[in-house]
């Protein structure tokens, strides 16, 4: 396939016209994974998450490409930041989303039961997300509503029931899987994601959490509709045909 890296599209897209690009927008929501970035060596996550490394130890350095970005200061309320490839990815990663699935692990790192309900996520009082967000789990927890939009939702129905719920929320919005590795796994496995945006990082882990694991398992048909990179990441777009 040819592909038009400076749009960001297929060449047979960039030929469709206006008029196609507005049916692909309305046309039915899509399940997506966006700026989901690995290292050199396929990690997702460094190992042994805690408070002082949410992403596991190294794995805050998979994101340089992501935090100097306009989008990304500008979600944070700063002013500044790299244009060019590595943001137009980054402004991706909202459009037309309605709603947000993660695993537990990306919530935060409290494991088994839950204590108590002081724990509200890594984003403080008001996570970018600005709507839903459904938590896989095994254990129950009220709802949690934030400022500026955001409510967490815990689910512990598994992945399907999370699914649902998620696309009852996003109406006719698409459902971005926002991570960790195993829960992007775990859709990946269930033939349910239609695109993905995967970030390639130039450093190396050593360990931590592979994102593309069991391969075999994973259903055929996914092609890569646009790469383009950047100084500091190669992006990639993978697409269900």
């Amino acid at each position: 396939m040819n592909v038009d890296l400076s749009h960001g599209r297929s060449s047979q897209e960039a030929n469709a016209g206006p008029r196609a690009s507005a049916q692909r927008e309305s046309a039915m929501a899509r399940i997506r994974v966006e700026s989901f970035t690995i290292s050199l060596d396929g990690y997702g996550a460094g190992p042994d998450q805690d408070l002082e490394h949410p992403l596991g130890v190294g794995g805050e350095k998979l994101h340089d490409w992501l935090v100097s970005t306009r989008r990304w200061l500008k979600l944070h309320g700063k002013a500044g930041g790299d244009a060019g490839i590595d943001d137009t990815f980054a402004m991706r990663s909202h459009h037309n989303v309605g709603a947000w699935i993660m695993g537990r692990n990306m919530f935060g790192p409290v494991r088994g039961p839950w204590p108590d309900a002081e724990w509200r996520g890594w984003w403080g009082d008001d996570p970018p997300f600005d709507g839903p967000v459904f938590v896989l789990t095994h254990h129950a927890r009220p709802s949690l509503r934030m400022d500026g939009g955001t409510v967490f939702h815990f689910v512990t129905g598994g992945i399907h029931e999370a699914l649902e719920q998620a696309r009852q929320a996003a109406g006719e919005k698409d459902v971005q899987i926002s991570g960790g590795a195993a829960t992007i796994r775990q859709y990946l496995r269930a033939g349910v994601i239609d695109e993905l945006h995967i970030a390639i990082s130039p450093i190396l882990l050593g360990s931590g959490e592979r994102l593309f694991e069991d391969l075999e398992r994973l259903p055929a048909g996914y092609h890569c509709v646009q790469f383009a990179p950047s100084e500091k990441a190669a992006h990639m777009v993978l697409r269900r045909m």
